[in-house]
C-alpha cells in the first residue's frame, strides 16, 4: 500500500495529517498489518490533551495490546465512534475511513520533525532488513 504523501510519519507507526489548525491521526498500513486482525480499539474522548510522543489509546488484535502514541500535541476534538463497532476497518483502511482522532494542534510545528512518506518508506524497509538479518 502506497503511504499518503500529504501526511507525515512516526517512528511508533501512526500517521498524521494536518488540515489548518486541526489534524487527524491514525496508525500506518505497517502497524496493522504487524499487529493482525484487530478486535478493539480504545481512545481518548473529545476535551482530552494529549502530547507529543505520549501514549493516548491503545488497539488490541489478536496477537497483542499496543499503544498508540502522540504525533503531535493538541485537544482531541473528535474520536471515531465508528471504530467501537467494527475495528477491523483498521486492517482494511489505515489511511483513510479508519483515522482514530482529530486533534486541535497545540503547535503545528511539531509535525516538522515528523517523517514524510517517502522517509517513512525508507525506515520501514530497513526495519524488513533487520529482521531478515
Amino acid at each position: 500500500m502506497p503511504y499518503p504523501e500529504k501526511y507525515r510519519y512516526t517512528k511508533d507507526h501512526e500517521w498524521i495529517r494536518a488540515d489548518g489548525g486541526v489534524a487527524t491521526i491514525g496508525i500506518t498500513d505497517y502497524a496493522q498489518h504487524e499487529l493482525g486482525d484487530v478486535v478493539f480499539v480504545e481512545l481518548p474522548k473529545p476535551g482530552a490533551k494529549i502530547e507529543a510522543g505520549k501514549s493516548f489509546g491503545t488497539v488490541e488484535s489478536v496477537k497483542a495490546v499496543s499503544e498508540i502514541y502522540a504525533p503531535a500535541s493538541g485537544e482531541v476534538v473528535e474520536a471515531n465512534v465508528a471504530l467501537n463497532d467494527a475495528p477491523e476497518k483498521i486492517n482494511s483502511d489505515p489511511h483513510g475511513a479508519a483515522w482514530l482522532i482529530k486533534i486541535r494542534l497545540a503547535n503545528p510545528a511539531e509535525l516538522s520533525a515528523l517523517m514524510d512518506a517517502a522517509a517513512y518508506e525508507a525506515f520501514i524497509a530497513d526495519k524488513g532488513k533487520e529482521a531478515s538479518a
